[in-house]
């Protein structure tokens, strides 16, 4: 899979980005092993060179650019499936600590085989965001919890914000319907000790419309979050 790396940093000039060799290369292997093994499993619809550079990495790393992820920060993303948002973002930004969860464990076998390949020394645990969330080795101990396209925003909150230290935040990459979802989400977020702290609408290159939410993290969530998905109501 090879994507031009002068149509690769065209693309990431438009948002304001830079990429080097090393992020190029690392880029176009991810591609390669993103489509080597949608053969055998079901990873994503998005398969062209084109696509996979703007839907797939540009759509994942540009939201950060739009708020401040501290130096070294440690991110957890929650339903990650192929990776997107964090891996992309780790190869940009290599400083951040990872930590990629996912139902499946197909995709997790991915998500090691990508990791290693691609340096991003990321850990990868195999399970559902509603059991990760109460484990004590990962409840309230992470900077960032990231998520892209994994349900509306007011389970992705119940699922996101337990992962998330005191002082740390959500982001929450949507499509165009994303302010809508955060209306319906309000008293959730309040209840899980969040406030929302930025809402960002912004269209990609090709016009595609999207909205970054990010949620800073007040107070402990109670400990009876995060429920089961069939308890979560808006």
């Amino acid at each position: 899979m090879l994507i031009p790396k002068q149509d690769l940093a065209a693309l990431f000039e438009k948002g304001g980005m830079k990429i080097n060799d090393d992020i190029y290369e690392r880029l176009s292997l991810y591609a390669g092993l993103l489509c080597e093994w949608n053969e055998k499993i079901n990873l994503t619809a998005i398969t062209d060179p084109e696509g996979i550079a703007l839907k797939h990495f540009y759509d994942s790393v540009y939201p950060f650019t739009l708020f401040e992820l501290g130096e070294g920060a440690s991110v957890i993303d929650v339903g990650t499936g192929a990776g997107f948002p964090s891996c992309p973002l780790k190869i940009v930004r290599g400083d951040i600590r990872l930590t990629l969860l996912d139902s499946l464990n197909k995709r997790i076998n991915f998500l090691e085989e990508l990791s290693g390949k691609c340096a991003l020394d990321a850990e990868c645990i195999h399970a559902r965001a509603e059991d990760g969330g109460k484990r004590s080795e990962l409840r309230e101990q992470f900077d960032l919890a990231c998520a892209r396209a994994v349900a509306p925003m007011y389970i992705l909150a119940e699922y996101c914000l337990p992962f998330v230290k005191v002082g740390g935040a959500f982001a929450a990459l949507k499509g165009s319907g994303g302010v809508q979802e955060l209306d319906e989400a309000k008293e959730a977020i309040k209840r899980l000790g969040g406030k929302t702290e930025l809402v960002k609408e912004y269209a990609l290159p090709n016009g595609d419309g999207r909205t970054l939410i990010v949620i800073r993290k007040l107070s402990k969530t109670p400990a009876k979050y995060p429920r089961p998905k069939a308890k979560i109501r808006p």
